[in-house]
Formats: C-alpha cells, structure tokens, sequence
C-alpha cells in the first residue's frame, strides 16, 4: 500500500522530524484536535512514523492542494476552528508573508498510531 502510493509522489524536501515543531501545534496533535498539516515542500511518505512527546503518529494520506481549495473543514483538521482563523495563524507565523490562493502547499493527514497488543 505505501510503496505504491509513494511511487507518484515526487522526493522529500525534508525530513518527517520537522513536519510539527511548533509547541501550540504539537499539543494540538497530542489532544487528537490536529489532524493534518500544509507545508511547502514534502516532508513524510504515506506510512512514516512520526513521534511527538512519545506518541507515534502514522501519515495516513500525503498530497498538494492549493491554499485556494482549503475550506472550514480543512482549517478544523489543522486544529483552527475556521479558515480565517488559520489564516490569521498562519500570516502571523510568516511576517510579510500574504495569502495566495494560487500557492500550492503539501498537506500532510496522520493520525494516532494504534499499537496491536502484543
């Protein structure tokens, strides 16, 4: 499932250890209220693992979409209650950055990895 799913995807900019660093989003992600994250470049394959405070997240679904095509739910996956407010987020975490509809961004979905009892 995950080799074939990658194959369309084109290389990593970065590494999955840099995919949620910021503090507020990271205990998003620990609370289940942060279910995906855009980035600029691709930084995991479907199936990487990522580990946040000892918890391992599974990345369920990698793909580009542009800033134009995000909605309310989609802000609500970030973990903002609306658009404008992940707006507003975002444009305060980049200075002089402006909103571009057109910007294509790579949203990354991952969800709480549960472990088989062993």
């Amino acid at each position: 499932m995950t080799e074939r799913n990658n194959v369309n995807l084109p290389p990593k900019t970065c590494t999955i250890e840099r995919l949620v660093t910021v503090p507020k989003d990271v205990e998003k992600v620990i609370r289940g209220q942060k279910t995906a994250t855009r980035r600029n470049g691709r930084y995991a394959d479907i199936g990487e693992i990522m580990e946040l405070q000892g918890k391992e997240f599974i990345v369920e679904n990698v793909y580009s979409q542009s800033l134009g095509e995000m909605t309310d739910e989609h802000a609500r996956q970030e973990g903002y209650e609306s658009l404008e407010d992940y707006k507003k987020a975002i444009l305060g975490m980049h200075p002089g950055m402006k909103w571009m509809p057109k910007m294509k961004v790579w949203v990354h979905e991952f969800s709480l990895l549960q472990k088989q009892a062993q």
